[in-house]
């Protein structure tokens, strides 16, 4: 049985801790904050309840797998889940409207083309198979196994070109060239296409295999947890309770390491904890963009028919990648993902709607502190939705605005990796969004599991 300290109850750190629970070891989980959960937070107000982080969970067999390792029980016995169809609603700026299913590669192709005429399933369809070449290629690799030594070269299987721009030196492929040749340009597909990347912190410059993003998303499908993403944090703080393993909050710790040998952690109090083995969860790195928040208090009930999510699209896509990833500056009519979860566990009764609307904004400086700023740029993404004929701005009791840092890019084929889970020290590791396999819920369960692995049982 080894003594092992985990820095950080965010979800990698709660998931690390009931599996190494699982596998017999002691675990002690210090957290700087007076909860767990990390990003997974809830904001409560006047019978209103908010998922402050990510409102949907995508790729729930890592958790499944997690709640079966730890407990030999489904993660629906833990949770209830709720398949989210249809999957979302896009609006365009020239007045097209798109409803895309759940899960179902073939009926997205049949709403592309009932919105963008004949062809367009098919078009978006064959790069989406390319996505799942990418996904078989490095799954594996870049999800289930420790970091790979070497950055491995992107799989995307690129199209042979035609025309003059064969003769052409061929360079790296990213998902603006996918756009551009594969899509043909199609502002609708294209603007579909970028929304994956953006939602995920990456650049249209970045390399083709981002196209596992939508493969992924619209193969295995996107899932609510009723009474919000929180529900799955306390499950699996229940879990860690259930193997004994012991937290203390409100306590912020550093790895401890004399003379190149780990000893385990020290806590800001200046006390130390002895340990054989350290998990620290703290972020590393540099993050390029944030998120920012509107949670929207909203009377009157939700209207029938009304889709759990919808994207407002920029009106020029160019202009809010350039600055976002170029000027760090605001977007004027940036995308906007507003979620409208039918949860009556989030609302005071049925005569009210509780919504969250986020849109990508550069880390820092534009909206730092907390000031009118927000509560200017709340009401102009407000408008902005009104102009797309989504229009709240009537229904609004009462708002809060938030300004967080973007969840970390994954690791892709073709792109610098996130931190190997193993450091130079014997016994410390790296877990969380930060480090392989990258960020997101579904990355850091598995940066949990593919560490507990390398540790092994007690």
């Amino acid at each position: 049985m080894a003594r092992i300290v985990i820095i950080g109850a965010g979800m990698s750190g709660l998931a690390a801790a009931s599996r190494l629970g699982t596998l017999g070891h002691r675990v002690t989980v210090c957290e700087a904050s007076p909860t767990y959960g990390g990003m997974v937070g809830r904001y409560e107000r006047d019978g209103f309840a908010f998922d402050t982080g990510p409102g949907l969970l995508a790729l729930p067999a890592v958790y499944r797998d997690l709640a079966l390792k730890t407990g030999r029980e489904p993660l629906e016995e833990l949770v209830e889940l709720a398949p989210v169809d249809p999957e979302s609603r896009h609006l365009f700026p020239d007045g097209t409207a798109l409803l895309l299913p759940n899960a179902s590669r073939g009926g997205v192709g049949q709403a592309l083309d009932a919105a963008f005429g004949t062809g367009s399933g098919e078009r978006w369809g064959e790069v989406v198979n390319r996505g799942r070449a990418v996904w078989e290629a490095t799954r594996r690799p870049l999800l289930e196994e420790p970091r790979p030594e070497r950055r491995p070269d992107d799989p995307y299987p690129v199209p042979p070109r035609r025309g003059l721009g064969r003769w052409l030196p061929r360079g790296r492929y990213t998902l603006a060239d996918v756009a551009r040749h594969e899509l043909g340009g199609h502002p609708g597909l294209t603007a579909l296409l970028t929304e994956y990347a953006l939602r995920h912190g990456l650049g249209s410059d970045s390399p083709a295999s981002a196209t596992v993003l939508p493969y992924m998303e619209q193969t295995f499908g996107v899932w609510y947890v009723r009474g919000g993403m929180r529900a799955l944090a306390d499950a699996v703080f229940r879990r860690c309770e259930q193997r004994r393993v012991e937290f203390r909050f409100d306590t912020p710790a550093e790895p401890l390491v004399e003379d190149g040998v780990l000893t385990g952690v020290r806590t800001a109090d200046g006390s130390r904890i002895p340990a054989d083995i350290v998990l620290s969860s703290v972020p590393s790195g540099s993050r390029a963009l944030g998120r920012f928040t509107v949670l929207l208090a909203l009377r009157g009930a939700r209207p029938g028919g009304t889709v759990h999510r919808t994207v407002v699209h920029a009106a020029d896509p160019e202009q809010e990648f350039d600055r976002l990833f170029q000027h760090e500056d605001l977007p004027e009519h940036p995308t906007v993902q507003l979620l409208r979860p039918d949860d009556p566990a989030l609302v005071p009764d049925a005569d009210h709607e509780s919504a969250t609307l986020t849109v990508t904004v550069p880390n820092g400086g534009v909206l730092d502190g907390i000031g009118p700023d927000h509560d200017a740029y709340a009401a102009h993404l407000l408008d902005h939705l009104a102009k797309a004929g989504v229009d709240l701005r009537d229904r609004v009791l009462w708002h809060e605005t938030r300004v967080t840092a973007q969840v970390p890019e994954p690791s892709l084929a073709g792109a610098p990796l996130a931190a190997d889970n193993r450091t130079g020290v014997p016994g410390l590791y790296r877990i969380g969004g930060t480090a392989h396999p990258g960020g997101g819920l579904p990355r850091v369960g598995m940066s949990a599991s593919i560490t507990a692995g390398l540790i092994g049982p007690a």
